[in-house]
């Protein structure tokens, strides 16, 4: 299999990027977050991407980052949390070993703590986080081939889960590998 091993998806504060470390620890593999890609490539951090030259700008960093890792990383990959409004990377990523960090609102606005400069939460950031998490959550909900909760729950229990989970999907498709091979058969 090529390709990322898990694929984390979820919005701002839902823990993509501790959950992500520590699922990687428990699989026995490594950890990309496709932000820090942004980054290396741009030379400077997302926000300071969004600031300076645009959302379309980093759209477009991101779009070949997410590419980029689906293509040569095969450990856990964090997605950034608008990453899969885009519909190219949605064509991508269907089919993926996908898992949805479902994180409520109340939640995610304590960990992303609206007080703290966040580029797409400018102006009002209660009204943003709400607005963009409205639009959001049923393209993670669709996505997703595993969705777990994350509210009240500490990172090395969320990575448990999803360890467990991912270890049964993967059982699973090996043992139904031949229906994979036969297209017409119900899966």
């Amino acid at each position: 299999m090529t390709g990322p091993a898990v694929i984390l998806i979820g919005p701002p504060g839902a823990g993509k990027s501790t959950v992500g470390p520590l699922l990687g620890a428990l699989l026995g593999i490594g950890f990309a977050d496709t932000d820090d890609r942004i980054e290396a490539v741009a030379g400077k951090p997302v926000g300071d991407i969004f600031i300076e030259d645009g959302e379309a700008t980093f759209r477009a960093l991101e779009r070949a980052a997410v590419a980029s890792a689906l293509a040569d990383h095969q450990g856990v990959l964090g997605l950034g949390g608008g990453a899969v409004m885009d519909p190219g990377t949605r064509v991508l990523l269907a089919g993926q070993p996908v898992v949805y960090l479902e994180t409520g609102f109340t939640e995610a606005a304590k960990r992303v703590g609206l007080d703290k400069p966040r580029p797409l939460l400018l102006g009002n950031p209660r009204a943003q986080l709400r607005a963009l998490l409205e639009q959001r959550l049923p393209v993670y909900a669709e996505l997703a081939c595993i969705t777990v909760s994350t509210d009240g729950r500490a990172p090395e229990e969320i990575a448990a889960d999803i360890a467990a989970q991912v270890s049964h999907v993967s059982q699973d498709r090996q043992e139904g590998s031949s229906a994979d091979e036969n297209p017409g058969q119900a899966r």
